[in-house]
């Protein structure tokens, strides 16, 4: 069986105030230089926090970007060969930078990228930002608002698979959700797969809940195989993760079963197909539905419909061929080539593309 750890805070993680009065969360980051190793997977909080999956560090940041007020959000945001520009700013060529997450902070509509200079462990890791007029810019991280989360037991620095390091798998994605950070990756742990749920502001994660998933295509249970992309979503009113794994079951976790020293089982809700990889997945709502964005390596850009899926049974036996099975989806065949997106507003997101010659950032509107 698959088993995912998941770390859930048994003290409180908020602050006591006034019936109309927020928290500021962002008194809880301490300026300083952060020794951040990598710059992976980014999800924004309240308040313009971004926090950065560390993969290389095994931990977790919290960023004070500053970026609290709305800008200008007319127009749609483009930046053709973004890779091209990020290079010249860095003082070399595409050929020695990764882009290798996107976010839209909510508080302003700047999009967030993070970077790699470099390849291999002596990368170097750069946060750019980039407005609605188009302008790109480096986020200093002199001096900087931050906190860490070192991430218990993750796999080891040494770990391969194949010929090649495991430890960028110690986080795949991460998301902010109701006071914690929840990150999925893989652990050195018997069973390696793995959710933390860390609260926010960052304190001690508790015990650990562990979670079984049936994986159709494969036709059997796993235990290595980590999360790709996940994203909080509410069926009937309630919190939940939507989690999707490589060939490609789609997970769900109820939020309110992940409880200190429990075990529960995901209800594996579809299967998308074989021989492809999840990159990035949004919800968004249109027409009154709510639907998923899930863009793939191999499988193109699917519109998964979401109805009844708080009904769906579970899938727990094999599904032949490889094929699909459980909640319906459409490819999106005008979306190609888009390896990572996010919500840009409630009618358009916001892409990164792979395209001839390089990569753009564009705008689309949500199918």
């Amino acid at each position: 069986m698959v088993l995912l750890t998941i770390a859930v805070s048994i003290g409180g993680a908020c602050l006591v105030t006034g019936a109309d009065e927020k928290p500021n969360l962002t008194a809880s980051l301490k300026k300083g230089s952060p020794d951040l190793k990598s710059a992976g997977v980014l999800a924004f909080g309240p308040q313009g926090i971004l926090f950065v999956g560390d993969a290389a560090g095994a931990a977790v940041f919290a960023f004070d970007t500053g970026d609290r007020t709305a800008g200008d959000s007319a127009g749609a945001l483009k930046v053709e060969a973004i890779d091209a520009k990020i290079a010249g700013m860095l003082g070399t060529s595409t050929r020695d930078i990764s882009i290798n997450d996107l976010a839209v902070n909510p508080a302003s509509g700047k999009a967030y990228l993070s970077v790699s200079r470099g390849r291999g462990p002596d990368a170097t890791p750069v946060l750019f930002r980039v407005d609605r007029a188009a302008k790109i810019e480096a986020l200093s991280l002199a001096d900087i608002g931050f906190a860490k989360a070192p991430l218990p037991n993750p796999i080891g620095a040494d770990a391969v698979q194949r010929g090649q390091s495991m430890r960028g798998e110690a986080i795949t994605d991460l998301a902010y959700l109701d006071g914690r950070v929840f990150v999925a990756g893989l652990s050195n742990e018997e069973f390696a797969s793995r959710l933390l749920g860390i609260p926010f502001p960052f304190s001690a994660t508790g015990e650990a809940t562990s979670v079984e998933i049936y994986h159709g295509a494969h036709g059997k249970f796993e235990t290595r195989s980590p999360i790709r992309t996940f994203v909080p979503f509410n069926v009937g009113g309630n919190p939940e993760l939507l989690a999707a794994y490589t060939c490609t079951p789609l997970v769900r976790f109820p939020v309110s079963d992940l409880k200190p020293g429990k075990h529960i089982k995901g209800t594996t809700v579809a299967e998308l197909g074989n021989r492809n990889r999840p990159l990035d997945m949004i919800s968004y709502k249109k027409d009154g539905k709510d639907f998923l964005l899930l863009a793939n390596s191999s499988r193109g850009v699917m519109k998964i419909s979401t109805d009844n899926i708080g009904k769906a049974e579970s899938i727990t036996s094999p599904v032949a061929g490889g094929g699909p099975k459980g909640q319906p989806y459409d490819t999106v065949a005008e979306l190609k080539g888009i390896v990572q997106l996010d919500r840009l507003d409630d009618t358009h997101a916001l892409v990164l593309v792979t395209a001839e010659g390089g990569q753009n950032l564009e705008t689309v509107a949500l199918p």
